[in-house]
Parts: C-alpha cells; structure tokens; sequence
C-alpha cells in the first residue's frame, strides 16, 4: 500500500494547533492513500475532528473599576501657574494682585475647568450670567477667566468704595443681599468664605512671590 505525499501536510498540520484542520482521506484509481483537508475531493472518509477553538474568555472588570477611574481627579496646578496672568489682569483693572489670587484659592484651589453645583465656572466660579456682563468668551480659559473676575472684581470696589469685605461677600452672596443686609449678610457659607479670602490675601501679601503655602 502506498502512501501519497500528503503525508507532509497532516505532519505539518500536527504540529500545533494554528495549523489544526479536519482530516479526510481517499484512495485514487492506483490504490494510492491520500490526505486532504477538503471532504469533496473523492469518496473522502473524515479521519481526525479539529477540535472547536473555544471562545475567548470574556474581559472581566471588577465592579466600579471604571467608573472609579474617570473619576479620579486631575492634578491640580500648581498655586503659582497662573501668577502672571493675576499680575497683568489685576494690573489692569487696578485690583490687588493678593485678592484676587486669595478669591482664586478660594473659589477653584486654581482648577480651571471647575464646576459648582450652582453652576459657577472657571478659576473664579463665574456664574454664567456675569461672565456675560463682563463679556468672557470662553470660561474654562485661565486668561478670558481671570480677565472677568477681575473686572467683576473693579465694579464691585467701585460699588463699595474700595471695602474689601463687603467686596468679598458680593462676590460670594451677590450685591443684592450685601446691601438688603447692610453689610457682610448673616449667611454661614457667605461669613465662612469671607474668612478665608480674608486669611489667604493676608498669606499672599506676606509673601513675595505668592507662594506662602495655605491651608484651606
């Protein structure tokens, strides 16, 4: 009995599992044993079943892995990122560069893409209706940011003749209750931020370059 060359194949086939088919054979018009992967070649009698390639496992990932990811905070800048834009923005609208630096820690901790639960936005918690009145284009960029606190900031000390406290809690509470109270409102949130402008603006004017490290 003699064997076809095919023998080659079903060896190479053997060899390891990329190469695994099915294996028929068939005998030709001489007799002669051949091995073919192809069932239609001639009477073909299935010799050898591949095996089925068993699924991929599917991808596991522990429950709140992702969401625990993306919601991982950004680094925050560093406190000093943004000194320059504070110098050349205060500078123009004459407002003192440790206050409006102190209102920046105080309302973002210097994240420029910050987000209130009232909806205030940027580096200076802008609410959308006085960046509008200050004509900031884009909230989320430090300079457009900067830019309209500062003159928020101008309108304010213009409004209240240069009293920082009540300028502060304007910023914080709104115009409207500063003046139905006649002064700092009785509000524990509004009396608890004046408190701490108060303190980082004393911290940046103690120190020279703004880099006094302050605790919220």
């Amino acid at each position: 009995m003699r064997l076809a060359v095919g023998c080659t194949a079903l060896a190479t086939a053997l060899a390891g599992t990329a190469a695994w088919a099915d294996i028929y054979t068939y005998r030709d018009a001489q007799g002669v044993l051949h091995f073919t992967n192809a069932p239609s070649v001639g009477a073909t009698r299935l010799e050898i079943k591949d095996p089925p390639i068993p699924p991929a496992p599917p991808m596991v990932v522990r429950r709140g892995l992702l969401p625990s990811i993306l919601s991982r905070p950004l680094p925050r800048a560093d406190a000093t990122v943004y000194d320059s834009l504070i110098r050349e923005m205060a500078g123009r609208y004459g407002v003192e560069y440790a206050l409006v630096k102190a209102v920046i820690k105080a309302e973002s901790d210097f994240e420029r893409t910050a987000v209130s639960p009232k909806g205030a936005l940027g580096l200076m918690q802008l609410m959308p209706a006085t960046a509008a009145m200050h004509g900031v284009r884009d909230v989320f960029l430090p300079r457009d940011n900067i830019e309209g606190g500062c003159r928020h900031l101008r309108m304010l000390l213009d409004r209240y003749g240069g009293n920082v406290p009540l300028v502060v809690a304007a910023y914080n509470a709104g115009t409207q209750r500063v003046e139905d109270a006649g002064g700092v409102p009785a509000i524990p949130e509004t009396r608890e931020y004046l408190a701490r402008v108060l303190r980082y603006r004393l911290a940046y004017l103690r120190g020279e370059s703004g880099v006094v490290p302050i605790g919220r």
